[in-house]
């Protein structure tokens, strides 16, 4: 089987095709504030969801800032 590895530079650039500049330095937490900060965002609902889909692995950072990321 065959998985996609994400790491936070990944994430990062995803994030900034969506038109959201995260610091190359900023904490999971940091990140995650930043992304919820400019919501709404037209695309990252469907980022989120092919970051949690099966095939994906994603680094602790990144998988930390998509948890903070979903948080009510």
């Amino acid at each position: 089987m065959f998985a996609d590895l994400v790491d936070i530079d990944d994430f990062r650039q995803r994030l900034h095709e969506l038109g959201i500049d995260v610091p190359p330095d900023a904490s999971p937490e940091f990140g995650a504030s930043i992304v919820r900060a400019a919501q709404p965002v037209d695309g990252l609902p469907e980022l989120i969801d092919s970051l949690c889909a099966e095939c994906v692995t994603l680094q602790p950072e990144v998988r930390r800032a998509v948890e903070l990321i979903l948080l009510p």
